[in-house]
């Protein structure tokens, strides 16, 4: 990669450098209208947005999940887009110097944040006025997911082989482990792996995949990180992604793993991982998707177990016993959960082929626009949900996602974090039984240190039964 204009610079926070870099391959133009809305610091407009994304991708590592940590240890850093007769040019001030190596930036680092700028330019454009009623409509926002995976580069018309992995970022050593020798057995079995692209067990199925594939001399390797701009910010790329992408908002990410992905694995994980289920299991629960074939497994060491036990409880007391025959809970066993879901993708497969849909996105598969609709969760929002018993297991499973999306928001989104401090904790209203379960499991959360926040953590919420 070709860089400039390189001059280290010690300030009072750590080592950056200043450095002007030009992408090649698949971001090489930009028109005059997007090299604009990039540079737009005005309110609303894309650059600040394009440089909290930008630092996050430069500073792959990070250990915290509180977003102003970032800007915090690099005040001074800002990233200009140029179009030039002879192409695109990007110029980082004050960048992180963990971004390079001997005065060049690291490929896969440039590489990222070439993902950055490519994903929010089309972001800009598929999200423009010209689209408003076509986003109005669930089928519409399924195309534009797809546009935006296609853009992305991500949709391969192969075999099906791509396992999506779900869990916390803060995990502890042993349950890490467990993540690499899945990911391990999952790559003996040529399986490429998706996950929300972070440390953790983001990470781990990923660095196991790496061994295995190279065992097998498999190439090329995929290793799919999608996130979107609240949470990159938050939360920096782990190393082995390959393939980054940005969707513009949580519906549409989530959105993204279930049309992309054949098989699932879910590890221990905290607020965000709970989320990813309820949205997962509220979509299998309707009547439209029964007939799918939809490997989902639920794993970790074997002192994982009493954490699936919990999270089993509380989906029984919530969704019913219907939810719990769509997934399987496999504790202490890596093969096995490779096996199962090699088998799962191979039902998925023979499904693909008889009903003639593609083996790269799932059009087959029913998302209700009340699952694709983006949630703000605001104190209103998050008081109006309606948590109680009665209600189709589905449409709660919808509101008991939103609910842990806020909290999600509350915790480490700046917006959120912001939100919270402004106008205090939120307030969530439901049935006695279902508010002591939801609060119980937060906690144990918290005792089991699963949500990795900066200094001491506080509640964003509070349970009104």
């Amino acid at each position: 990669m070709d860089s400039a204009a390189i001059e280290a610079i010690h300030t009072t926070s750590l080592p950056t450098l200043d450095v002007s870099i030009y992408p090649r391959g698949g971001l090489d133009v930009l028109s005059r209208e997007e090299v604009m809305r990039l540079r737009d610091a005005s309110a609303g407009g894309m650059h600040d947005l394009l440089r909290r994304c930008a630092l996050a991708v430069l500073t792959t590592g990070s250990t915290a999940d509180d977003p102003r940590a970032a800007r915090e240890l690099y005040p001074d850093f800002d990233i200009l887009v140029t179009q030039q007769d002879r192409g695109l040019r990007l110029d980082l001030k004050s960048a992180p110097a963990m971004a390079f190596v001997d005065g060049q930036i690291i490929r896969g680092v440039a590489e990222l944040l070439f993902a950055v700028v490519r994903d929010l330019v089309y972001t800009s454009v598929e999200l423009a006025p010209d689209y408003a009623s076509e986003l109005g409509t669930s089928a519409g926002i399924t195309d534009a997911v797809f546009r935006l995976l296609r853009n992305a580069r991500v949709l391969k018309p192969q075999e099906p082989n791509l396992a999506v992995c779900w869990g916390g970022h803060s995990i502890n050593r042993d349950e890490y482990s467990y993540t690499k020798q899945v990911g391990y057995e999952l790559g003996l079995r040529g399986l490429d792996i998706c996950t929300g692209c972070g440390p953790g067990a983001m990470k781990g199925p990923m660095k196991g995949a790496t061994i295995a594939h190279a065992k097998q001399r498999r190439h090329p390797r995929r290793y799919i990180g999608i996130t979107e701009p609240g949470i990159i910010a938050a939360e920096s790329p782990n190393p082995i992604v390959n393939h980054l992408v940005i969707m513009p908002d949580i519906e549409k990410r989530l959105e993204s793993f279930v049309r992309m992905g054949h098989g699932f694995v879910v590890f221990p994980g905290g607020v965000g991982t709970c989320e990813e289920i309820l949205y997962l299991l509220g979509i299998l629960l309707r009547d439209e998707n029964a007939h799918l074939p939809f490997p989902l497994v639920f794993t970790g060491p074997t002192s994982a177990a009493p954490y699936f036990e919990q999270i089993d409880r509380f989906l029984r007391l919530t969704l019913g016993e219907a939810a719990t025959s769509r997934y399987r809970i496999v504790t202490g066993d890596a093969g096995e959960v490779g096996r199962l879901i090699k088998e799962g993708i191979q039902k998925v497969r023979e499904y693909r082929v008889a009903q003639r849909d593609s083996f790269y996105f799932n059009w087959s598969l029913d998302i209700p626009l009340p699952f694709q609709q983006p949630f703000v969760p605001t104190h209103e929002a998050m008081a109006a949900l309606d948590l109680h018993h009665g209600r189709k297991p589905s449409e709660l499973a919808a509101d008991l996602r939103r609910a842990f999306s806020g909290i999600v928001s509350g915790n480490v989104k700046e917006e959120g974090i912001r939100e919270i401090e402004q106008h205090g904790k939120f307030r969530i209203h439901g049935d006695a039984d279902m508010m002591q379960a939801l609060d119980a499991l937060l906690r144990a959360f918290v005792d089991q240190r699963r949500m990795k926040i900066a200094g001491d953590y506080k509640p964003c919420y509070e349970i009104v039964a």
